[in-house]
């Protein structure tokens, strides 16, 4: 699974994200290539929520079906 796979994962935008807090993003991203995805939410567990909140993934059409 990549990063971009698992924020999509947890509904989060990837590119909003990104392109609002970089850093936070790389940050992010690098832990995670490091670290088993189930290790990594452990670890974020109290920050994917409000990131989620913040950069929520628009749902597409062939979503809702």
């Amino acid at each position: 699974m990549t990063f971009a796979e698992y924020l999509i994962s947890k509904k989060i935008d990837g590119s909003a994200f990104q392109k609002a807090e970089p850093e936070r993003f790389d940050e992010w991203q690098k832990v995670f290539e490091q670290v088993h995805p189930e290790s990594f939410t452990a670890q974020k567990k109290f920050l994917i929520n409000p990131t989620r909140r913040k950069y929520t993934l628009a749902e597409t059409q062939d979503s809702k079906k």
